[in-house]
């Protein structure tokens, strides 16, 4: 570089001579790319270096005649670059004044943060809700998308019914009546992106209808009052007992809404009695209300067949909600709601002012999975594996810290464990096992009731850990716990 490192003024607020210099430098590969896209690789190399704040506010940049003898390049290929990011806002120009760097731009700030939820570097990872992704069907999807792309009609890529394909909708109310024995009609089916969606959707309507309260299980799952927070409605904690949710304080309570995981409720692990689910039935339709039933984990029973969802016995008083969140893979946001017809067109109407429909082709694409039943043999492999795991889990807390009590049925994705009272307090307990790296969490860090004692209970998943590393991170907690047995 030689004329404008000499010829352009430098100022008290503008870059030396040479870091200017420095700057034009990083316009050179522009030169190189073909004739015909040179102007634009110019404009949006220097546009770059103004956004980068290697060109800083204030910096006056050379005459054209200058930069395209420096460059190897006409002057008015420099010309045009200059009036294009001068038109734009990048530059500002004066007549007789020369070409400066706006002051409207700020420098992009560096790098880009990955938010989603990990635990990283831990040395044994037992948090709970979480599945073995590596279990994903990648040959068997990838097929499936092949095969979807080749029949699906350029029609179909516009937008969608708000509640989801036809296709889809069919599909899922075939395989959950099949599986989980629910009453499900195709026109009350909406594809959503996860229970979280579902459970927002019916939050907002709900609001609509002016509740501005809903009961959730506590201890439960803090999303849902969250998300529930979301939609303008405050969550009442209702204790569970036993048996499932204590209805006794569910009518005390006085919501008209409750949001309940009866096949294996969340984080106790136990599975409402059919007393219980009769109970909380006939509270829904002695005061007019609404059951929420989020099937966590409802596919994964290990001892037995899983026990029929609620919704089943009264489909007009419980909106029933899931999703392949833990069959399939979270990321894939796929997920379904039946809603009672009294509130159907509500949802719909919802769904379509929040997204105008799930993406067509991936809708497509889970119909096919499951209408060719590669979705029921994937939760076959899943149920083998998870339950290999369980037990591993189970018998690594008996060999290595001894005297734990188990609690739940034998379903879903995390055990409760209760340690012998010699490894607490909870808190001493959880600092030791966190500062060797492993990662677990407290059955109260999911409850607003505070333990009546001083019993370290842990929510501990397993369904992403390896049997040996199972093994492995247990005897990693009792060696880090300054309250182990001997040996």
């Amino acid at each position: 570089m030689t004329s404008s490192g000499t010829n352009a003024r430098t100022g008290p607020d503008t870059p030396s001579a040479a870091g200017r210099s420095g700057a034009w430098e990083t316009l050179l590969p522009a030169v190189s790319a073909p004739p015909r896209a040179r102007g634009r690789a110019l404009q949006a190399a220097l546009r770059d270096a103004v956004r980068s704040g290697r060109l800083a506010p204030g910096t006056r940049l050379p005459s054209s005649r200058e930069l395209a003898a420096d460059l190897g390049v006409s002057r008015g290929l420099v010309t045009e670059a200059y009036e294009q990011l001068t038109a734009e806002g990048y530059l500002r120009s004066g007549r007789g004044a020369g070409t400066w760097v706006g002051g409207a731009v700020r420098a992009a700030l560096p790098g880009v943060r990955d938010l989603a939820p990990r635990s990283p570097g831990a040395v044994a990872d037992f948090l709970p809700g979480t599945p073995d992704l590596s279990l994903f069907p990648r040959a068997a999807w990838s097929a499936a998308q092949r095969g979807v792309l080749a029949e699906l009609p350029h029609h179909a890529l516009g937008y969608p019914d708000p509640r989801g394909l036809p296709r889809l909708r069919t599909a899922l109310a075939e395989l959950l009546t099949r599986r989980r024995g629910v009453v499900a009609d195709p026109e009350r089916v909406v594809v959503v992106s996860g229970v979280a969606q579902a459970t927002t959707l019916l939050g907002f309507v709900l609001h609509a209808r002016g509740m501005r309260v809903v009961g959730v299980e506590d201890p439960g799952s803090p999303e849902h009052e969250t998300l529930y927070a979301s939609a303008g409605l405050d969550a009442v904690p209702l204790p569970l007992d036993d048996e499932g949710l204590d209805t006794g304080a569910l009518r005390a309570s006085g919501v008209q809404a409750v949001v309940t995981t009866p096949a294996h409720q969340f984080p106790t692990g136990i599975a409402y009695s059919a007393r219980r689910r009769a109970e909380l039935l006939d509270w829904a339709r002695a005061v007019d209300g609404l059951v929420v039933e989020d099937d966590y984990d409802g596919d994964f029973r290990y001892d037995r067949a899983p026990v029929g969802a609620l919704q089943g016995l009264d489909p007009e008083r419980v909106a029933y909600t899931g999703s392949v969140s833990k069959s399939l893979a979270p990321g894939l946001r796929l997920g379904w709601l039946l809603v009672p017809a009294s509130m159907a067109e509500e949802v719909v109407e919802r769904k379509r002012t929040m997204d105008l429909g799930h993406p067509v082709i991936d809708q497509a694409l889970l119909a096919r999975f499951v209408e060719r039943g590669d979705y029921d043999r994937q939760l076959r492999r899943c149920r083998r594996e998870y339950r290999l795991r369980r037990d591993a889990l189970v018998a690594a807390l008996a060999e290595h810290l001894p005297g734990t009590v188990v609690s739940g049925i034998a379903a879903g994705l995390h055990v409760i464990a209760a340690l012998p009272a010699r490894y607490g307090p909870p808190e001493r307990f959880l600092a030791s096992v966190g500062a060797a790296g492993i990662a677990v969490r407290a059955l109260s860090s999911y409850t607003r009731t505070p333990p009546s004692d001083d019993v370290v209970r842990l929510v501990l998943g397993y369904a992403h850990v390896s049997p040996a590393r199972i093994r492995e991170g247990v005897g990693a907690m009792a060696a880090a716990t300054a309250g182990r047995p001997a040996g």
